[in-house]
């Protein structure tokens, strides 16, 4: 004696659905699982690329106004990750900054790349800031985050 399963197509469509569903997250977490850990195992250094960028505009009463950043301004990293941060100067002449946290400093000059390497060891925040233009005050904040997960 055969038994016969009959599917309703909205019960095959949702099976169906449920289905990419759950092989799209495997493959998404699967994917930074692999990444992150791939890179701690072997030892290699990711490469983060920014720039200096600058808006500049001009008010209703003809004030000219400029603000400097990094961009992109929030970087993520995870933690024990060896990451290379190559930040390209496009706007503005120099740009001295520090990495609150993780005692790097360094300067970025227009059409120039400055490189600065570290191992994200702590889990946390760290600012990348603009020593020139730290406030609203010098044409700021620029201020740009690394974020260690």
């Amino acid at each position: 004696m055969r038994k016969v399963i009959v599917l309703k197509r909205n019960h095959m469509m949702l099976a169906v659905a449920a289905a990419l569903v759950v092989i799209s997250a495997l493959g998404y977490f699967g994917r930074e699982w692999v990444r992150s850990t791939a890179s701690v195992e072997a030892g290699e250094e990711r490469v983060v690329h920014m720039v200096t960028g600058e808006f500049k505009t001009t008010t209703p009463d003809g004030k000219e106004i400029e603000a400097y950043r990094f961009s992109p301004g929030t970087v993520f990293v995870q933690k024990g990750e060896r990451v290379k941060l190559s930040i390209y100067g496009v706007n503005g002449e120099s740009h001295p900054f520090i990495i609150e946290g993780l005692g790097l400093k360094g300067e970025v000059k227009k059409g120039q790349e400055t490189t600065v390497s570290f191992v994200a060891n702590k889990e946390g925040i760290y600012r990348i800031i603009c020593l020139t233009h730290p406030d609203m005050a010098h044409n700021g904040p620029m201020i740009g985050y690394i974020v260690v997960d």
